[in-house]
C-alpha cells in the first residue's frame, strides 16, 4: 500500500469528497505511511444525510423483509470474497495482526449473513384473547432513522453488527466511524451499495466531535447506537434523553480473569494471554485485571511473564507478528504514562520502551504485566492497551470479591474445574458476558452482547436481542365482523 486510497463519504446514494478538514488515515505501525486521505464531512453533510435517510425510510420499510435480507446476504458474499484484501488494509490502518484483520472482515460477513436470515424467522407474536372471535397480535416496526457512532478497534465488525439489524428491520442509517479508521468504513459501505442497497438507506459521514454532535442532536434521528467510552456514552445518552430518543450504548470495561487453584493451568495461561494481548489489548472485552489464588499464583505469574516477553511484537502486516501497535501516538503516551506512574506495583514483564527503529517510531507498547499490591489507578481505570494488572487473593471467595469490585460490568472469566463453583459464579458476577475457562474477549453474532453497570446502556446488541432496539411494537387487537351463522 504505497499510494493513499482516496476517501469519500456516502450521502443519498452518492460518493463525494467531504467539504470539511483534511482527513488522513496513517499506519500506527509506520506513521510515515498514509493509508487513505480525503476530507471530513461538515454539519451540512450530516443534515443532508439525515434528510436522505428520512426520504428513503418509508420506501425501505415497505420493502419486503426477504428483499432487505437478500441485500445483506449479497453484501456478506462481497465482504467474504474481499476478506484477504480488506483484512490486510485493516491491519495496516488499525494495527491488528493480518490474521486478526482477515478474521474480523470474515466476522463482519457472518454478522451480515445472520441478519439476512431474520426474514425466515418469526417476526411477531400471537396471544389468545379473552374475547370470542378475536386474536391479539404483536408486530414489530422500524424505529426510523438511526444514528450510529462506532469505534476504531473493530472498524468493520462493530459497524456490521449495528448496521445489519438496523437495515433488515427496515430502518435507515446515518453512520460516523472513528476518525483513525475511515477506510474500512468506506469498504463496508461499498459492499452494501454493490449488493443493491437503495440510495439513502445507508449514509456514511466522517468527522470528530462536531459531526458526532450533529448526528446526536438532529431532530430527524430517532435512535442512536454508540460504542466507545463510558464518558462519551453517558453524554450522548443525556443529550438524547432531552428529546426522548432511545440510546443503545456499549461502553467501557475493566474485565477480570480469575484463576483458581484447580484451574487447567496451560489452558488458563493461553486464554489469559489471548485476552490481555490480542489486538494489543484494544478491546472493550480485553482482560485487563488478573486475580490469582495462592496455590497457583507464583507458577502462573512466572509462566505469564515468560510468555509475554516472548510475544512477537512488530509490523502487523507480517505473518509472524503476534501483536501490533496501539492506534495513535497519543494512546501510546497515555498508556506508558499510566505504567510509569505506578507506585505500589512490580513490573514483571514489559514496561520499557522499544529502541529498535520500527517499534520506536511506531505506536508500539511492550506486552506489560504488573503485580499491584492493593488498589491502584491501573487496577481500576480502563487503559485500552496491552497492560495486565495482577493481584493475589487469599482464597476463591476473596478472588471473586475482587473481580466484582469494579464500576464496570462488561465481561469476566473464571478458570476452575469445580462445576459447583462455576454455577455459583454465574449468579454472583454482575457482568453482561461471562466466560468459564475461556478468555474474557469474544462475542458470537447469534447471541446477545452488552454490559452491566457502567459498561452498557439500553438493549443488548447482536443476535435476536437486537430487535428490541431497532424495532417498536404495535399490539393489534384483530377481530372480524359478526358471523352470519
Amino acid at each position: 500500500m504505497t499510494t493513499p486510497i482516496p476517501l469519500q463519504h456516502f450521502v443519498g446514494g452518492r460518493w463525494a469528497t467531504g467539504a470539511g478538514e483534511p482527513l488522513r488515515s496513517v499506519s500506527p505501525a509506520r506513521p510515515d505511511i498514509v493509508v487513505a486521505e480525503g476530507a471530513t464531512s461538515t454539519v451540512a453533510d450530516v443534515v443532508d444525510a439525515v434528510t436522505a435517510a428520512a426520504d428513503a425510510g418509508a420506501r425501505w420499510a415497505r420493502t419486503p423483509m426477504h428483499q432487505r435480507g437478500a441485500v445483506l446476504a449479497a453484501a456478506a458474499a462481497i465482504v467474504e470474497q474481499r476478506a484477504d484484501e480488506w483484512g490486510l488494509e485493516l491491519a495496516v490502518e488499525e494495527g491488528k495482526t493480518r490474521a486478526e484483520g482477515v478474521g474480523e472482515v470474515t466476522r463482519a460477513a457472518q454478522v451480515l449473513r445472520f441478519f439476512a436470515g431474520e426474514s425466515d424467522r418469526e417476526t411477531g407474536e400471537v396471544y389468545a384473547s379473552p374475547r370470542a372471535g378475536e386474536q391479539i397480535l404483536v408486530t414489530h416496526r422500524p424505529v426510523g432513522v438511526v444514528g450510529m457512532i462506532t469505534p476504531f478497534n473493530f472498524p468493520i465488525a462493530i459497524p456490521a453488527w449495528k448496521i445489519a439489524p438496523a437495515l433488515v428491520y427496515g430502518n435507515t442509517v446515518v453512520w460516523k466511524p472513528a476518525g483513525p479508521v475511515p477506510l474500512l468504513a468506506m469498504r463496508l459501505a461499498q459492499a452494501l451499495e454493490s449488493a443493491g442497497l437503495p440510495a439513502g438507506v445507508l449514509n456514511l459521514v466522517y468527522g470528530e466531535n462536531e459531526v458526532g454532535t450533529a448526528i446526536v442532536e438532529h431532530p430527524g434521528v430517532q435512535a442512536i447506537s454508540f460504542t466507545g467510552s463510558t464518558t462519551v456514552g453517558r453524554r450522548i445518552a443525556a443529550a438524547a434523553a432531552g428529546r426522548g430518543v432511545p440510546v443503545q450504548a456499549e461502553m467501557g470495561g475493566k474485565n477480570a480473569a480469575v484463576v483458581l487453584d484447580d484451574a487447567d493451568f496451560d489452558l488458563a495461561v493461553d486464554q489469559v494471554m489471548l485476552g490481555a494481548f490480542r489486538s494489543a489489548g484494544q478491546k472493550c472485552t480485553a482482560t485487563s485485571r488478573l486475580i490469582l489464588t495462592p496455590g497457583i499464583a507464583d507458577r502462573f505469574l512466572a509462566a505469564l511473564a515468560e510468555r509475554a516477553r516472548a510475544l512477537v511484537v512488530g509490523d502487523p502486516a507480517e505473518d509472524r507478528t503476534e501483536m501490533g501497535p496501539v492506534i495513535t501516538e497519543a494512546a501510546r503516551q497515555r498508556i506508558t504514562a499510566a505504567v510509569a506512574a505506578i507506585e505500589n506495583g512490580t513490573v514483571v514483564a514489559g514496561g520499557e520502551p522499544y529502541t529498535d527503529e520500527l517499534r520506536a517510531r511506531g505506536h508500539f507498547i511492550a506486552p506489560t504485566v504488573i503485580e499491584v499490591d492493593g488498589s491502584a489507578d491501573i487496577w481500576t481505570d480502563e487503559l485500552f492497551g496491552p497492560v495486565l494488572a495482577v493481584r493475589r487473593a487469599g482464597d476463591a471467595e476473596a478472588a471473586l470479591t475482587l473481580a466484582a469490585e469494579s464500576e464496570y460490568g462488561l465481561s469476566a472469566a473464571v478458570f476452575t474445574q469445580d462445576l459447583t463453583r462455576a454455577l455459583d459464579v454465574i449468579d454472583r458476577l454482575d457482568v453482561g458476558v461471562l466466560h468459564i475457562n475461556s478468555e474474557t474477549a469474544g462475542a458470537d453474532p447469534h447471541v446477545p452482547f452488552g454490559g452491566a453497570k457502567s459498561s452498557g446502556l439500553g438493549p443488548r446488541e447482536q443476535g435476536r436481542a437486537a430487535r428490541e432496539f431497532y424495532t417498536q411494537t404495535t399490539t393489534v387487537y384483530l377481530r372480524g365482523g359478526r358471523s352470519g351463522a
